[in-house]
């Protein structure tokens, strides 16, 4: 499987003309961001955790993102019904493990998840990924205190184990398929001064996956995707504020042209 520029335009164009529901359970820092950020890619969002309608409203959704950010008891028994339900509806379900290893609740929380309900792709950063596998990895609160390459062979485990894609974010971003490893360089410094970035990135690969048949591909695409963003938002930015408003335009106005020209995906 080739990525190509054309490729990934032509799924932003049908994420466009598809307006697909993205069902996300998250967390407050990151609702207005990535809710924001799905309306500017094209994508449908509905952000709803209460555990008396989340069944329903997966129902009419074309994937689920549940992010573990601000947990709570509450959340906890929406995230694990409304994944239940998405299994169920053969809805994609993309997990962010966000802060897993910086305590056993939201660690442990995050295991059960990908246990009882496995995620189509799972996507965190290198500490956060390690986190799920043993409790050896630690990490500060949401940042990775881990390098992307170190969690490789984790994240290969745990798509052996779950039949499921594992991208760990970072400078690279690797995006895992069992033995096979897809490469994403793009994205700028600057894009870790945002809060909910990584957020949205893992409501990003939400979108892709409602319109795509390969959550590898999906998964892919939306990193490169996010990375492009992140670059050219950079480049007109003077600071953490300006790039997120740039990144929203860019994202709604992405080109196959401006891909082509960025694009930085190995394999």
């Amino acid at each position: 499987m080739k990525f190509t520029a054309t490729e990934i335009a032509q799924s932003i164009a049908g994420i466009r003309l598809q307006a697909p529901v993205v069902h996300n359970i998250t967390n407050y820092v990151a609702m207005n961001n990535t809710a924001n950020a799905l309306l500017a890619i094209g994508a449908s969002p509905v952000m709803a955790h209460a555990r008396e309608e989340v069944g329903e409203m997966v129902n009419i959704a074309s994937a689920l993102v549940v992010n573990i950010g601000t947990l709570s008891e509450q959340w906890i028994s929406s995230m694990f019904k409304a994944a239940a339900q998405a299994r169920k509806k053969d809805i994609p379900v993309i997990l962010d493990p966000v802060g897993a290893g910086a305590t056993s609740y939201r660690t442990q929380t995050a295991r059960e998840l990908i246990a009882q309900e496995p995620p189509a792709i799972i996507r965190g950063n290198a500490s956060e990924i390690m986190a799920l596998y043993d409790d050896k990895s630690k990490t500060k609160g949401v940042d990775s205190s881990a390098l992307s390459d170190s969690a490789v062979a984790i994240a290969q485990e745990l798509s052996k184990t779950y039949s499921c894609i594992v991208c760990v974010s970072g400078a690279t971003d690797y995006i895992v398929e069992g033995k096979r490893i897809v490469r994403v360089k793009n994205g700028h410094p600057l894009m870790a001064r945002v809060t909910a970035l990584g957020c949205t990135a893992s409501a990003l690969c939400g979108a892709f996956a409602a319109v795509e048949k390969s959550m590898l591909s999906a998964t892919v695409k939306a990193m490169a995707v996010m990375g492009i963003a992140g670059e050219m938002a950079a480049a007109k930015a003077t600071g953490p504020g300006s790039l997120q408003m740039h990144f929203l335009d860019i994202l709604y106005h992405l080109s196959a042209e401006e891909i082509e020209q960025r694009m930085k995906i190995e394999e």
